[in-house]
């Protein structure tokens, strides 16, 4: 299934996308695509509706991100062994774990505010990881069955704040609007392999990121068994799972983002979002 919410900020309800490309109102049967609805036996009630007799969604709504009330936005660094060369980290021996906050969430064609006073705001591509069944302390081999779904996240970075303020990445990852997540959270049973998945960004139509989820160092399953070593993995927890080369860092010299842009990006069978850049009012 392909899980969406639409609707504006703060009013989203849940839909999905038949096989024709159509939304289609679920809001009948759940109240969003959140929590508990994120169980596998949820999902399984979900794929089990007539698709065609749900009211059929008309126009062209605003698209909010694919899951509601996230309780963690966890995120890993540096785990593409040629992103990681390209801003001159070594390679980790263990996942690089940071926070983005759920309040930088938006929709996956939202604008993207470029923070006040910025000069190094950038792009990252990157596989969306939403866990169903909960748990702590879970094994590589089952740690994929904990998988609700997958979907494409823009893990917008502001390099300056993130590493020449001092203190934690964090502040440079969960500005306002640098977490669009959607368009669409796709169930685990439709990707058949999360690491033979290919992603892209583009700025202005320019190609900069162009990678695939095999050359992650850290699998999907080694991410969720390791974080769950720390803390528990809850029904809606997303993760961001590290971006491929070609961010605006790495480029010689660097390129970072100015207001009035447009970003694209997609992932293989997780859909696309399109974003512009806009300045923050004062």
């Amino acid at each position: 299934m392909k899980l969406v919410r639409i609707g504006e900020p703060g009013q989203e309800r849940p839909a999905l996308v038949d096989e024709t490309g159509a939304l289609r109102d679920i809001s009948g049967y759940v109240d969003d695509i959140a929590g508990d609805v994120l169980l596998p036996q949820s999902l399984e009630k979900l794929r089990r509706l007539p698709v065609h007799t749900l009211p059929k969604i008309d126009g062209e709504p605003r698209i909010g991100a694919c899951v509601g009330r996230i309780g963690k936005f966890i995120c890993i660094g540096l785990n593409y062994a040629d992103h990681a060369a390209e801003t001159g980290a070594a390679i980790p021996a263990e996942p690089v774990v940071f926070s983005k906050w759920t309040s930088s969430v938006v929709g996956p064609n939202d604008a993207v505010r470029i923070p006040r006073g910025s000069v190094k705001t950038d792009w990252e591509v990157e596989l969306g990881v939403v866990i169903g069944k909960g748990g702590s302390y879970i094994s590589e081999d089952d740690a994929l069955d904990h998988v609700a779904g997958y979907c494409v996240i823009n893990d917008i970075s502001e390099r300056e704040y993130q590493l020449e303020r001092g203190g934690t990445w964090d502040k440079g990852k969960g500005c306002d609007t640098f977490g669009p997540i959607g368009p669409w959270l796709v169930t685990a049973d439709e990707i058949a392999d999360p690491q033979q998945l290919n992603l892209w960004l583009e700025v202005d139509g320019h190609r900069y990121q162009n990678g695939n989820t095999r050359t992650m160092i850290f699998t999907v399953a080694q991410i969720i068994s390791y974080l769950s070593r720390f803390m528990s993995l809850q029904p809606g927890d997303v993760i961001s799972t590290g971006t491929p080369p070609g961010v605006g860092l790495g480029q010689t010299p660097p390129v970072y983002l100015r207001a009035g842009q447009i970003m694209r990006l997609g992932i293989e069978g997780l859909g696309e979002q399109r974003q512009t850049t806009v300045g923050e009012s004062l």
